[in-house]
């Protein structure tokens, strides 16, 4: 554990500790508004994403145009000012609704997987987002906030998901990933003393770092799975 915390710390270049995650004081007023903003952000995004999955699963929106807007939503939110934090929200969610509708164009070709299970995937990050916003509104606390969380998104995940070779590879995605937005969270409360969080772009950064994992964990999959046979 301590390897793991110091590499984290090694990768942010910050200086806090395994102490300083599960500080059971409360959270300062700004920095624990922003950490909700960001949640809920997460949450609204990620639903944005399941919904662009549905209507393509429907519809079959996803194409060139999809993939076109995503990429000049993406241009509009990095070119917009930080002020104008409506904008940059709409935006941030348009590109949410054209990435989860052209995701399931890439899921399908490249890794054979039916558009139905990415929407079950996607829903299953929104529950892990949900968790963690609710239990943000309910404590005040970083410790209570993390430890809640993530034994509330266990639970749920398990009831959500089938058990079957697939989900369970999901369950562990969505595992890591809670890590991952255990240890950003972690770096938002450090850096809000230092001045004003902008909460779209840690909510964009976090939500683009699922397919991230995602992609990663698909990649090893395929590279052990190619080793085996080279060895049969």
């Amino acid at each position: 554990m301590n390897f793991l915390v110091n590499a984290v710390k090694l990768y942010f270049n910050r200086n806090w500790t395994r102490k300083d995650m599960m500080n059971s004081a409360p959270i300062t007023k700004h920095a624990y508004t922003s950490l909700k903003t960001v949640y809920l952000t997460l949450f609204l995004a990620i639903l944005a994403t399941a919904f662009g999955s549905y209507l393509h699963l429907i519809w079959e929106t996803g194409g060139m145009l999809s993939i076109i807007k995503c990429g000049s939503s993406l241009l509009l939110l990095y070119r917009t000012p930080q002020q104008r934090v409506l904008a940059r929200l709409l935006y941030l969610m348009d590109v949410a609704i054209c990435f989860g509708a052209s995701v399931g164009l890439f899921t399908k070709y490249f890794f054979k997987i039916d558009q139905s299970a990415v929407i079950r995937f996607l829903l299953g990050a929104a529950i892990v987002f949900g968790c963690f916003s609710i239990a943000a509104k309910v404590h005040r606390e970083r410790s209570h906030i993390y430890i809640t969380s993530l034994i509330n998104t266990g639970i749920l995940i398990l009831l959500w998901f089938d058990v079957s070779q697939w989900t369970l590879k999901a369950y562990v995605l969505l595992a890591v990933f809670m890590g991952y937005l255990v240890l950003y969270s972690q770096e938002i409360l450090y850096d809000a003393p230092f001045g004003e969080i902008n909460f779209a772009n840690c909510a964009f950064t976090i939500f683009f770092c699922l397919p991230a994992i995602v992609v990663h964990s698909v990649r090893l999959c395929l590279g052990a799975n190619i080793e085996q046979h080279r060895q049969n």
